[in-house]
């Protein structure tokens, strides 16, 4: 016998049953062939690489904001909501990317002379691997993508910032360089409760 409220089992719709966790991997070589087929998407509606970077940038951000959200649905112990800086981009760089990527970011560090600016690094990001660039777009880099997922994030956890993506020489290597400044409005928030 069921309670007057609660649907009997022959009667639970959709909105009854609980979210499915989902599968934790994608397969690369459709990730691969997905991304390549926005970048192309995109570099038909631009001219330059800033426009093309700009459209990736925008495209992340949706994707971000949806991350934030559906990370903190499936969270196992409740979604804890990040107050401090450190908090959130500690999140973004071993959670999100952990669940996006396959593994945490390389490192996150504070700009040294700035303290509204961090830098997220990462060696080789998924993004530029299998993507080839032509001649006339030679400093695209497609992480503008993940700045933009970044910027999502953060946006969406009330933690407004401009976000980029930069290669970086390192040696006879590259890496690149998600920079995050923060707003002023963030710094005072931050200053106020630390």
């Amino acid at each position: 016998m069921s309670s007057g409220n609660a649907p009997s089992k022959a009667n639970k719709t959709i909105v009854d049953r609980p979210m499915p966790r989902g599968k934790a991997e994608v397969s690369l070589s459709s990730f691969c062939f997905l991304f390549s087929e926005i970048v192309q998407y995109c570099q038909n509606r631009v001219n330059t690489t800033q426009e093309l970077e700009k459209m990736l940038a925008e495209i992340g951000h949706n994707v971000g904001v949806r991350m934030l959200e559906l990370s903190s649905l499936r969270e196992k112990a409740g979604f804890k909501r990040e107050i401090k800086i450190v908090g959130i981009l500690s999140y973004i760089k071993d959670t999100i990317w952990k669940v996006m990527f396959g593994k945490v970011a390389d490192s996150l560090e504070r700009v040294t002379d700035k303290e509204d600016e961090y830098m997220i690094h990462e060696k080789d990001p998924l993004v530029n691997t299998y993507i080839s660039v032509p001649k006339e777009y030679g400093h695209l880099n497609c992480a503008a993508f993940v700045a933009g997922i970044v910027q999502g994030i953060l946006d969406s956890a009330d933690f407004p910032a401009r976000v980029t993506a930069h290669t970086v020489p390192v040696g006879a290597d590259t890496r690149t360089t998600i920079l995050v400044k923060f707003t002023p409005q963030v710094m005072e928030r931050e200053k106020r409760i630390a």
